[in-house]
């Protein structure tokens, strides 16, 4: 039991925030494509499948991150008494349990197209090289959403094989939205990232960073207008977009404080329900 424990803390399933923000941009991929006018259980069988999978890459992905963090994590206060920085669990073990999780998810790639397959397996190589990024460049969370969102491409790659603008515009904007709740995200360990020498999007602009939240959630927001426009949605979608406005700017940005860790935890893990907010939208876009 104790065991089982400590591979739950490792991969962090009690903090579903890490795999959800993986999976809504699947889901918004997949949604943007699909004909609801045809069978609805491939639709979702394929969310299903989105999700498999969001869990199971998310928690290969902590492994892989703690492995490669260890020296580090042990100097944070936030994550000194993760398994592997604590020494409860081995890298060899937790390398194992990276490699178990890794062909689960192998498993659940290959219900979806050839095409699919191969792009999805294309991008592995820099989702488990993100870790790395904080050591060389401020922006690391450029690289997270690099990585996080790309299964916007394999939700719509997943029912057609041909990458359009409509994925593209929106695959764009969604790096936006990740440089910006990464940033909040990180302004919890802003002392100890500096002390140590790591670097961050939310050290480059410590000193004022309402401006540059403010520019990635704007950039975000067109690009939703945009895709809008080019999928031909009624005026309801353009209407619902006010509950995306209206969560980003006023929920999150009015109460972000980048000097109160808890803050920035809470409002950061808000975007679990915008990324609901989003799919919903998406949803009466094609419905309605």
């Amino acid at each position: 039991m104790n065991q089982l424990n400590l591979f739950i803390e490792l991969t962090r399933l009690k903090k579903p925030i890490g795999y959800m923000l993986l999976f809504w941009p699947c889901a918004w991929g997949l949604t943007i494509v699909y004909d609801f006018s045809s069978n609805l259980k491939i639709y979702f069988f394929y969310l299903v499948l989105f999700f498999l999978g969001s869990v199971l890459m998310r928690s290969a992905g902590c492994i892989v991150n703690d492995v490669l963090d260890r020296k580090f994590d042990e100097k944070v206060f936030r994550t000194k008494d993760r398994p592997i920085a604590s020494g409860k669990i081995s890298v060899q073990l937790g390398l194992f349990y990276a490699a178990l999780l890794c062909f689960l998810a192998f498993l659940v790639l290959i219900n979806f197209n050839f095409f699919t397959i191969i792009i999805a397996l294309a991008s592995m190589p820099l989702a488990f090289t993100y870790p790395l990024m904080k050591r060389f460049t401020y922006w690391p969370q450029l690289f997270l959403g690099i990585t996080f969102n790309y299964g916007l491409i394999l939700g719509w790659t997943s029912i057609n094989p041909e990458i359009t603008l409509i994925p593209m515009v929106f695959y764009l904007g969604a790096i936006f939205w990740t440089l910006a709740y990464d940033t909040i995200y990180g302004f919890q360990d802003i002392k100890d990232d500096e002390i140590i020498g790591l670097k961050s999007t939310s050290i480059k602009f410590k000193s004022n960073p309402i401006i540059f939240l403010y520019f990635c959630y704007t950039t975000f927001l067109l690009s939703l207008i945009f895709i809008g426009f080019l999928n031909e949605f009624s005026k309801l979608y353009f209407l619902f977009l006010i509950f995306i406005i209206s969560h980003m700017y006023f929920v999150q940005l009015n109460k972000f404080d980048s000097n109160n860790p808890d803050i920035c935890l809470k409002v950061f893990k808000s975007n679990n329900f915008l990324g609901l907010i989003i799919l919903i939208s998406l949803l009466i876009g094609k419905l309605i």
